[in-house]
């Protein structure tokens, strides 16, 4: 019997890790620092290229299956935190491309390896690490540099784990996210359609978009990929990606541009002009939405002071099942974050727990597959292995 939708909270075990953190510094300081990316190449690194991008295996993981992540590595190019790239729309056209090849052979191999959304939930996704919390706030901006994340659970699992509290702030997105919701849901998804000029991604709502388990994600846009997983090898796919993107950034930065300043012009680098103009400016509930949040803030010191001024976002590739329109492969958009996993914008709450000898067990079979699919990666001209690690240094089982 399928058990009710609601969003779930999965246990996952991890190995301490010990960090050594220079004296006078906060963790999130350090994070953020030459010594420490050197710290996780060394320690987690798997593979490495030119372009600086480094795959890596989570050690403060979300799953015990599969779980990796690529960081565009510009720690050692780029020196000042708040000048490193962000976002794809920030990162070089040559970089791009080598890290959309990567994108297609990693998610590739995870749906090769997990085919049966009856089984497995595959994701994969790039996370906003702007300073746009207030920079007092603890754990801000942690690692300032764009990464992702690739990541499987297994469905048994989830269908056992226990409900998570769907009043949980990070499920929800907070109070900004129902703004966007409730308010601008209708501008919101009239602009994207005004804007973006799509072949390989295909608007989806309701059902055929949420996971059947969860019912999530709850109000985002949605686009189904247009020819499955064999469409990640198309250039085209990855334009359209990046649209999406940047139709976002246009929407997001415009809307508190008002709220910030009434009645503001249009931002001088919007990637949509004519949208912006034709869709968002003349629409009352736009502009009335954005006099209600500047109010609030002339009022309310602390919800001024929680604003994310600078656009903050998750963006998420999927495998929607199981369920009676599951198996599509699909694409969302956060419509604002406040720290939450991209894993929980599909209704996932992974909560961690200190215990070696339970992630021992899960180990082998993960390390297993992230070396494997570091062959594939090697094989396809995509980077060079990462041997300083003991673990790294073994050659894949299967």
């Amino acid at each position: 019997m399928q058990p009710d939708p609601g969003p779930r909270q999965i246990v996952t075990p991890f190995r301490p890790i010990p960090l050594d953190v220079p004296e006078g510094m906060e963790p999130n300081e350090f994070f953020n620092s030459t010594e420490n990316l050197s710290d996780l190449a060394g320690n987690n690194g798997l593979l490495v290229n030119p372009e600086d991008l480094l795959l890596y295996r989570k050690a403060l993981g979300h799953s015990t299956t599969f779980d990796c992540s690529i960081i565009y590595n510009t720690s050692k190019s780029i020196l000042n935190p708040l000048g490193r790239p962000v976002r794809r729309t920030q990162v070089p056209p040559a970089v791009r491309r080598i890290w959309n090849r990567m994108n297609a052979v990693i998610i590739g191999y995870m749906l090769e390896h997990w085919p049966d959304p009856e089984q497995a939930l595959v994701l994969a996704g790039e996370a906003s690490l702007d300073a746009t919390w207030p920079l007092t706030a603890p754990g801000v901006p942690s690692i300032r540099m764009l990464h992702n994340h690739f990541m499987v659970f297994p469905m048994p699992a989830l269908r056992a784990a226990a409900l998570a509290d769907p009043a949980n702030p990070n499920l929800t997105d907070g109070g900004q996210h129902s703004l966007f919701h409730a308010y601008m849901r209708d501008v919101y998804r009239e602009f994207f359609e005004q804007a973006l000029k799509l072949t390989l991604l295909r608007p989806v709502s309701g059902d055929a978009s949420r996971l059947a388990l969860t019912g999530y994600p709850q109000g985002l846009p949605c686009w189904e990929v247009v020819g499955g997983a064999d469409a990640l090898s198309d250039s085209r796919f990855w334009d359209e990606y990046d649209a999406i993107l940047k139709g976002f950034l246009d929407f997001y930065r415009s809307f508190f541009s008002q709220v910030s300043t009434r009645n503001a012009d249009p931002l001088p680098d919007l990637h949509f002009p004519d949208a912006v103009q034709r869709v968002l400016l003349p629409n009352n509930a736009f502009m009335g939405t954005a006099r209600t949040l500047r109010e609030r803030c002339m009022r309310d010191a602390a919800y001024a002071h929680a604003i994310r001024w600078e656009p903050a976002f998750k963006q998420l590739i999927y495998r929607n099942g199981p369920g009676p329109h599951g198996g599509r492969l699909l694409v969302t958009i956060s419509q604002n974050s406040i720290g939450n996993a991209i894993t929980e914008l599909l209704g996932v709450v992974v909560k961690r727990v200190p215990d070696a000898d339970a992630y021992a067990r899960f180990e082998p079979a993960l390390i297993d597959h992230l070396l494997a699919v570091r062959e594939r990666l090697i094989a396809a001209d995509l980077g060079e292995p990462v041997t300083t690690a003991p673990w790294a240094e073994q050659r894949p089982a299967t």
